[in-house]
Order: C-alpha cells, then structure tokens, then sequence
C-alpha cells in the first residue's frame, strides 16, 4: 500500500519534562533502566543528537508547538507570552478534523492583546497552548492529582508533603539525603495519575472509531526529586557517575550562574550521589508508566496505526559543571531523547540516527506523517526521510539553540536586550555567543566534557560567522516568501514567477 493510502494516523505525542539525552539505556547510559523506551526505540527510530532549542519549559515548549526558534517566537521566559499571530501543533491538527487532546501542561501563557487585563488567564505561566482540549491539565498546583489522592485514601491537608521524601524513614548508610520514598506508592504518582487516565480515554476513543490526537506532557523526571518504591532503592549511589567538576572561569556570565540561587547542588557529595541515583529511579518510574501507554496501543490493535513520539523540553545538570536545573548553555541541559515510531510507514526498525535534528523538527514530523501541509512558519523539517530509511538533502551539519535571561537582569547588570545567548554546535566545536559578554568556545575534539572555555581559538571566527548565517536564514518565513503578481498571489518556489 502507498504511503499516500494510508488511513490517517493516531497521534499520542509524549513530552516528559527535565530528561537528559544521555539517560537512556539505548544510548548506553550505564546504570539507567529504561527498558520501556529502549523497546519502543527497538520498534522505531532513535534520534541520538536531538537538541531543544530554549530553556526553561515555556520556551523550549514554545518552539515544539510553534516549529520556531526562540528569536522567532519571543517567549523567551516561563510567563512570557506566545505572539497569537503564531499558528502551532494543536491548531493545525485541529484545522483537519483532529481533536487535540491535552493531558498535563504546555506552559503556555497567552497573548494578552487577544484579551482583557484581567483575565486570569494572564496571570499564570501555566495556561493551554490555544487549539488543545483541556482534556486533564495538571500545572504545579497539582490539585486534580491530589484529589485523586485523596480518593484513594490518602490525606491531603498537608499537601506539600507529597513533594519531599517521607521524614519517619531512616536512611540506611551509605544513602542520601532524597533517599526516602514520598507518602505514596509506585501506582499513585502524578505520572501514574495522567497515565492511568489517559489510557481510559484512549479505550473511548478507539471505541469511537475517528482518528485521535493526545499530547501527554508528563511532569517527572522534573524536580522534586523523590521517588516511590521500589525507584527510591533501585540505584546505589556508588554506581552512579561522577560529575563533570566545576568549570574555573572569570567570564562573567559563568560567574554571575552561581549567584542566581538555583543552580547549586548538594554540597554534601554523598546526598549529590544519591540525587542523581533518585533522578534515575524516577526515569526507571516514568519509563514503565510510558511503557503502560504504549501497550495499551497494542493491546488496542492500533500500534500500526499511531504515531508514537516521546521527547523532552530540556535537560538537567544534575550537578555537572557544579551546577543543577537547565540554564546556560551546556548540552546537558539542551541534548535531550527523541524517538519515533511509526510502523504503518514501513521504515526500518531499531535504526538509530545520529545528524543533528532538533525540537522544532517535532512539528513539521507529525504533521506531515499525518498527510498535513506544514506551515511556512515552521524553521524545523520533517524527519520523515529517516523513518523511511533513507537520509534527507542538504540536512543540516549542526545545531542551535539560544537562553534569554532577562528575568536576572539585575544581577547581570546590562541592559533586558543584551541578556540573551546563542549556540552554533557542530561535532568538532561550540561558540557561544552573547549580547552583552564576551564569546566563548569550547573545542570539543580535545575537550568534550566542555571544562576549558577558550577566549581565544583560530576556530571562532568561523564559528561566529557560520551562527550568524543561521541566524539571518532562519527568519519568520510565513509571508516573506509570498509575492503579489499581475497573477495573483504566489510563492516564491513556485514555477509561475519566471513569468511573473
């Protein structure tokens, strides 16, 4: 049967929050578990050098629903709001008969020219990206998931104790300070909550015979970082890898890091080992809860039929360069998991792809495996070339992503405008480019853990040169390629303008 035959697919879009590319057993990550997502890898195709292009979540979110860069979106901080000009994944899917369902959070806020001041809308980070169904949204309140709690018994007048490790367990030797369980068990995280939900609507609707759509953005591995049993034990703190140590600096953005108050680890080595051994418990929790989701497809007989897609927003440090959360620009807060599967295709299974690709390829991929037309404003491309088998022209060489952080102006001491990064990474090396500072380069041939920033290399000059070409090829194109003519309204890619 033709590609072009087939019948139009399910979609369950999965987006798990603070994942880093490194931790899956795929990918070689000793001693992470996650045999869920190395089966689904297994079926479909692994991207290994996957990138997000913005953090923190609003815009890394921003630019997988949207197809566009940060410098093209501008919600360059949670809070900041997303231009309503901007179509994205729920309103073109919506545009063809879908009905996107929402379950979790998009870290969406709105445009405040599209309403009135007091709208409440606008006052929370936290609101639906427009075109989805609010089919189960759960912000950081947590209030449907605690409900939920309490109707299996639990008692929820404290509610904050359901985000730390229980306080009346005793921590064995040789464990940390995240070590103990939470009140609750491995079948009552948030993550089981939207899982076990999700799955029931699914079953409707299969039963209701339409092609469906369910984006799932799950809230773990982000922090707290506690776990339930058996997560909270299933990794010895003495297995886990060392950190990547502190980087020695005088540039002032590395320095001005350490003041913001939220990139600190643990001092105590012991309790950053076993933070780390937490944040794989809880990666081992989410993947058999991803895994629940997948074999209901199969279990349903439409796993041939569904787009599967499982990625992350960003990153974390997890105390490597002395730091933790997902700011900067280092990989570990930007290279993140991508897998797609999709067997109505007929693509080659298990293949593991290692170009460049990047979130804002998320959009153009979905859309146009489901037979949809992908908007002009999209600057990502379809991956579609290599779930087919084969490689894609002229595909890029390397990869970008930029970090605005106005918001801590003060303590910068510049200018909003100047408080803003980018990033050209290419296999060989990184330039990291500011408004406001000096540049810096890493060599990643001689040092890949990236610990000796260069001021000054005979490669950045290059570097600087082949970022600002990506910069100025990487406009909004939506009506930039439209062109009026005595023929009416073309592209500029069309035939008709050699007579125009």
């Amino acid at each position: 049967m033709a590609y072009t035959d087939l019948r139009r697919p399910n979609v369950l879009f999965i987006v798990a929050d603070q994942w880093r590319g490194d931790c899956l057993g795929a990918a070689g990550h000793s001693p992470v578990r996650t045999p869920c997502l190395d089966s689904l890898a297994v079926e479909g195709v692994r991207f290994s050098q996957h990138h997000g292009q913005a953090s923190p979540c609003g815009p890394s979110r921003a630019s997988i629903h949207t197809g566009t860069y940060l410098h093209t979106h501008r919600s360059v901080f949670n809070g900041t709001p997303l231009d309503a000009r901007l179509t994205n994944l729920a309103l073109e899917a919506r545009s063809a008969g879908y009905v996107p369902h929402l379950y979790g959070y998009t870290d969406t806020t709105i445009d405040p020219r599209t309403t009135t001041d007091d709208d409440p809308r606008l006052f929370d980070y936290e609101g639906p990206l427009p075109g989805y169904e609010e089919t189960l949204l759960l912000p950081e309140t947590r209030d449907a998931w605690y409900r939920w709690l309490e109707g299996r018994g639990h008692d929820i007048s404290d509610r904050s104790r359901f985000l730390r490790p229980r306080d009346d367990v005793n921590v064995p030797a040789g464990r940390g300070a995240s070590w103990a369980p939470p009140p609750f068990s491995a079948d009552e995280t948030e993550t089981a909550f939207v899982v076990d939900t999700a799955i029931e609507h699914i079953h409707e609707l299969v039963g209701a015979g339409d092609p469906w759509f369910m984006h799932v953005s799950l809230y773990r591995p982000h922090p707290p970082f506690t776990v339930p049993e058996p997560y909270n034990d299933m990794f010895d703190p003495v297995d886990v890898p060392d950190p990547i140590p502190p980087t020695v600096s005088d540039h002032p953005f590395l320095q001005m890091m350490s003041t913001w108050g939220l990139t600190d680890p643990p001092v105590d080595p012991l309790d950053l080992r076993q933070l780390r051994a937490t944040y794989y418990g809880m990666l081992a929790e989410v993947d058999h809860q991803v895994g629940r989701l997948v074999d209901t497809l199969s279990g349903l007989s439409v796993d041939e039929d569904t787009i599967v897609v499982f990625s992350s927003d960003h990153g974390e440090f997890l105390g490597d360069h002395g730091l933790m959360s997902k700011l900067g620009f280092h990989d570990q807060a930007y290279h993140i998991p991508l897998i797609v599967r999709y067997p109505a295709l007929g693509g080659p299974r298990g293949r593991v792809v290692d170009e460049f690709t990047e979130n804002v390829d998320i959009m153009p991929t979905i859309l146009d495996l489901a037979g949809l037309a992908v908007p002009a404003q999209c600057q990502g491309r379809s991956l579609r070339p290599f779930l087919e088998g084969g490689d894609a022209e002229d595909w890029r060489t390397s990869t970008h992503w930029e970090f605005d952080f106005r918001v801590f102006a003060s303590e910068a001491g510049i200018p909003l405008t100047s408080c803003n990064l980018a990033v050209h990474r290419d296999r060989s090396g990184k330039y990291v480019h500011f408004a406001g500072m000096p540049p810096v380069f890493y060599d990643l041939e001689s040092d890949p853990n990236e610990t000796r920033p260069l001021h000054d290399h005979p490669e950045m000059g290059r570097y600087a040169a082949e970022l600002l070409d990506w910069r100025m090829s990487s406009d909004d194109e939506t009506l930039a390629r439209r062109l009026a003519t005595p023929h009416g309204m073309i592209t500029l890619d069309n035939p008709p303008l050699a007579s125009a």
